[in-house]
């Protein structure tokens, strides 16, 4: 059985969406794993939505670990989270000490690992684009695909190292953005400067939010059929190191991890 360890700052909808796919996947015997423990980087009280994120990771039975990084930074003397990442993930560590897990997830977690967490669990990222495509935020992600009118995106799960959104691929999905669903938005744009829509509707700009969704629809899946690969051995993942099931290491871009857009599109159309 694979041991998972949870990492979410727990901020919206879409942390506590991931969380709960990935148990019910558990608990329906999709994914032969159990979830060790959750880590946040905020305590109960601090925010309405990682306090309904906390809800439900007890109501699911789950181990809870939290220590805020923003009342460590004020308590450290203020300034960047940067200034502080490594005490941070240090004191994170300490606390996560009695738990030995396979693999970490970080799914919603919005802070940046240090070297020394990288090299302590094998942190699993989901990021919102395809290998080689762009880095940031989901929201910096969508808004350079519509800058350079690109015709897709995708997601990908990589091993965190200290390059951030760059370290080894383990697995990825394409996603169209042409076609039915995105040509009339498309079409909009060609008579406007994308920085000028992005000032004027930022997120509301109805492309941006097209691609936003096409993404999100997939990203769960990916997460599980990732998870499911390391379970069943075709992944091989310790801190630092990303390995295939027959021990050959998974290099920064190629090739770039399993390619799952066929199992994730078989899967929604079955959802």
């Amino acid at each position: 059985m694979l041991r998972i360890g949870w990492f979410s700052t727990g901020r919206g909808e879409g942390s506590r969406g991931l969380l709960r796919f990935i148990h019910d996947a558990i608990d329906q015997g999709r994914l032969d794993a159990e979830i060790e423990f959750v880590f946040s980087n905020r305590e109960p009280g601090e925010a309405e939505g990682s306090d309904q994120f906390f809800d439900l990771v007890r109501s699911r039975h789950l181990p809870l670990v939290t220590l805020s990084s923003a009342r460590y930074r004020r308590e450290h003397g203020g300034g960047p989270m940067a200034r502080h990442r490594l005490g941070f993930d240090r004191e994170a560590i300490r606390l996560l000490e009695p738990y030995r897990p396979d693999v970490c997830a970080l799914a919603g977690y919005m802070l940046i690992c240090s070297g020394d967490m990288c090299r302590h669990f094998p942190l699993l990222n989901l990021h919102g684009a395809l290998p080689d495509g762009p880095t940031g935020t989901w929201q910096s992600v969508i808004w350079q695909l519509i800058e350079s009118r690109s015709t897709q995106t995708g997601a990908m799960i990589h091993l965190a190292t200290e390059e951030v959104d760059r370290g080894p691929v383990l697995s990825h999905c394409v996603v169209p953005i042409t076609g039915t669903e995105f040509d009339r938005h498309w079409a909009a744009l060609r008579a406007r400067d994308a920085a000028d829509i992005r000032s004027a509707e930022g997120e509301d700009f109805p492309l941006f939010q097209r691609i936003r969704e096409a993404g999100y629809r997939r990203e769960p899946f990916l997460l599980l059929e990732t998870l499911r690969a390391v379970a069943d051995g075709r992944l091989r993942v310790k801190p630092g190191v990303a390995q295939d099931g027959s021990g050959n290491p998974l290099r920064l871009r190629h090739p770039a991890g399993l390619p799952l857009t066929d199992q994730i599109e078989a899967a929604l159309a079955r959802a």
